[in-house]
C-alpha cells in the first residue's frame, strides 16, 4: 500500500511542476460609461478612463482573444498615428496608447480603444507575461 501511495505522491508532484500555473487577465471595456477595469485570476488591478469609437465608428461588441501585439506601432490607416503597446483583437481594432490624453473618457476614436499611454503599457505588460492565450477582452455596452 505504502508503495502505490509513494507513486501516487510522485505522480501528482509531476502533474504539478509540468503544467505552470497562468494567471488570467481580462480586461472588461464598458462603452457607455468610457472605462476599463482589468483582472488578474478574477480580481481586479486596475480602473482606467478609455476613449471608445466616435459617431460614425463603432468599437466592436464582443468577447475576444487578443491576436497579435506591437509596442511600437503606428497606424495605416490614420496618417501614421502613433499607437503605443497596441493589442489587436479585432481585425485593427486594438486596445492601445494614446497621447491625446485630455479626450479620454469620452468616445473619440475610430474604433479602437484607447488609454492612456502609462495604462496601455501596464495592460500591454500584463498581456505579455501571461500570454495572450490567457487574456480576453470584453466589449459590452
Amino acid at each position: 500500500m505504502r508503495f502505490f501511495a509513494l507513486i501516487f505522491a510522485l505522480f501528482c508532484g509531476i502533474l504539478a511542476f509540468s503544467a505552470p500555473a497562468s494567471a488570467a487577465v481580462e480586461a472588461r471595456i464598458h462603452v457607455a460609461s468610457q472605462r476599463m477595469v482589468v483582472l488578474v485570476d478574477g480580481i481586479k488591478t486596475g480602473e482606467y478612463a478609455v476613449s471608445t469609437g466616435k459617431r460614425g465608428y463603432r468599437t466592436p461588441l464582443g468577447d475576444y482573444k487578443p491576436t497579435r501585439m506591437h509596442k511600437k506601432y503606428y497606424s495605416k490607416k490614420y496618417h501614421n498615428s502613433p499607437m503605443p503597446n497596441s493589442i489587436f483583437f479585432n481585425g485593427g481594432i486594438a486596445v492601445h496608447g494614446t497621447y491625446e490624453t485630455g479626450r479620454l473618457g469620452r468616445p473619440a476614436s475610430h474604433g479602437c480603444v484607447r488609454m492612456h499611454p502609462r495604462d496601455a503599457a501596464n495592460l500591454f505588460g500584463l498581456v505579455q507575461s501571461h500570454g495572450m492565450q490567457n487574456s480576453r477582452i470584453v466589449v459590452t455596452n
